[in-house]
C-alpha cells in the first residue's frame, strides 16, 4: 500500500510538470507568431525568457501540486529533502528569471535605438548606460542568489553564527583585498550615470587614437585605430586625463597645414576653398575657412579649417583637402611655393626654383 500511494505521488508531480510544458510550448509558439511580426520586441522576449520559462513552469507546477499531496502519499522521509531542494530550485529559478529580465531589457533598449546612424549621441549614451547598469544588476543577482542558496543549510548558518565575533576583522582584511574589484564597481556606476565615455566615442588614450568597443564590468576595450585592442581598468577613465573627441556630439573640425613663399595669393586660395570642399561630401556643410596662422624667414604657414559629421570622416576629408590644396597650388601659383634659389639641381628647375631643404616641417598631426 505505501508504494501504491508514492506511485500515486510521483504520477500526480509528472503529470503537472507535463501540463506545464505543454503550456510553455504553447506560449512560445504563440510569441514566435508574435516575433514574426515585430522581430525587435517580441524576438527579444522569446530569446531572452525562453529557456528560464521551460524551467520554471514546471518547477511552479511541482509547488502546485506538492500540498495536494498528504503524508500517506509522501513520507517525512522524502518531504523534508524534496521541500529543501524545492526551496534550493525556486531561488535559482528567480536568479535566472531576474538576470532573463535584465537581459531582455537590455535587448529592447537596444533594439529601440539604432547605432548605424550618422547623429548617434542618445543612442551611444543610453547603451552605455545599459550596458554597465545591466552587468552590474546581474552581478549583484548571482551574488545575493548564491548567498541565499547557502544560507538554507543549517550547518553553514552555525558556522555563520560562530564566525560573527571575528566578522570586523574579517571584514577589513576581505575589503583591502577586495579594493580593486569595489573601486571598479563604483567606477562602473559613475561611469554609467556621468559617462566620460560611451559605446563608439573617439578617444586618444595613451596618445593612441581609437574608439570604445567594450565597456565590461572591470575594464574597458579601446579599438585602436590599426585593429588592436587597447585593455584599461575602468578607473582610468575616472582618475586619469584623456581625450574624449565626441563627448557631446560626434561632428568635429580639423585643420589641414600647407606652406608657401610670401609672393602667394591667399585671398584667392581662400574664394577657392569652398568650392574645393563642396566636391567631397564628406564635408558636413558647417565650417571652412583659411588663415595665414605662422610666417618663418622662408615661408608663411596657411592653415585650412574644415569640419565633418564624424572623426572618420574627418580624417578622410582632410586627406582630400590637403590634396586639392596642393593642386590648386600648382595650377595657380606654382612660383609661390616654397623653392630655394640659391641651390639648383640638374633637371629639376622649375620656372628658375629649385626644391629647398630647409622646408619648415609641419605640425605632427593636422
Amino acid at each position: 500500500m505505501p508504494e501504491h500511494r508514492l506511485l500515486i505521488g510521483s504520477a500526480t508531480l509528472i503529470g503537472s510538470i507535463i501540463v506545464a510544458l505543454i503550456i510553455w510550448r504553447i506560449l512560445f509558439w504563440t510569441l514566435a507568431r508574435l516575433a514574426k511580426r515585430q522581430e525587435a520586441i517580441w524576438g527579444a522576449v522569446a530569446r531572452r525568457l525562453k529557456r528560464p520559462a521551460a524551467f520554471i513552469l514546471p518547477l511552479v507546477a511541482v509547488l502546485s501540486a506538492l500540498p495536494t499531496l498528504d503524508e500517506t502519499i509522501i513520507p517525512d522521509t522524502y518531504n523534508v529533502p524534496l521541500e529543501h531542494a524545492t526551496g534550493i530550485l525556486i531561488i535559482v529559478a528567480c536568479v535566472w528569471a531576474i538576470v532573463a529580465l535584465i537581459g531582455l531589457w537590455r535587448d529592447i533598449t537596444k533594439a529601440r535605438n539604432n547605432l548605424d546612424t550618422a547623429d548617434n549621441f542618445h543612442a551611444r549614451q543610453l547603451e552605455t548606460r545599459v550596458d554597465i547598469l545591466s552587468r552590474v544588476f546581474v552581478s549583484l543577482t548571482v551574488v545575493i542568489g548564491i548567498g541565499t542558496i547557502l544560507m538554507t543549510f543549517p550547518s553553514i548558518r552555525a558556522i555563520g553564527t560562530t564566525l560573527l565575533a571575528s566578522a570586523g576583522l574579517l571584514g577589513i582584511g576581505a575589503g583591502i583585498a577586495a579594493r580593486p574589484v569595489f573601486e571598479n564597481l563604483i567606477a562602473g556606476l559613475q561611469i554609467a550615470f556621468t559617462q566620460p565615455i560611451r559605446i563608439d566615442d573617439v578617444v586618444i588614450v595613451e596618445k593612441q587614437y581609437g574608439r570604445i568597443e567594450e565597456i565590461q564590468s572591470t575594464y574597458v576595450v579601446v579599438r585602436l585605430w590599426d585593429r588592436r585592442r587597447m585593455v584599461l581598468p575602468l578607473t582610468y577613465f575616472i582618475t586619469t586625463p584623456f581625450e574624449n573627441w565626441t563627448r557631446h556630439s560626434a561632428d568635429l573640425m580639423g585643420s589641414i597645414f600647407v606652406y608657401a613663399d610670401y609672393t602667394f595669393p591667399v585671398e584667392e586660395l581662400r574664394k577657392a576653398l569652398p568650392d574645393l570642399v563642396k566636391g567631397s561630401p564628406l564635408w558636413d556643410g558647417d565650417v571652412v575657412n583659411l588663415q595665414v596662422t605662422d610666417a618663418t624667414p622662408q615661408a608663411m604657414q596657411i592653415r585650412a579649417l574644415v569640419s565633418a559629421r564624424s572623426s572618420g570622416d574627418l580624417s578622410d576629408l582632410q586627406s582630400y583637402v590637403r590634396e586639392q590644396m596642393i593642386a590648386w597650388m600648382h595650377e595657380h601659383a606654382p612660383e609661390s611655393l616654397v623653392f630655394s634659389k640659391s641651390i639648383r639641381f640638374e633637371g629639376s628647375s622649375t620656372n628658375g626654383a629649385h626644391v629647398d631643404g630647409a622646408i619648415p616641417p609641419a605640425p605632427a598631426a593636422s
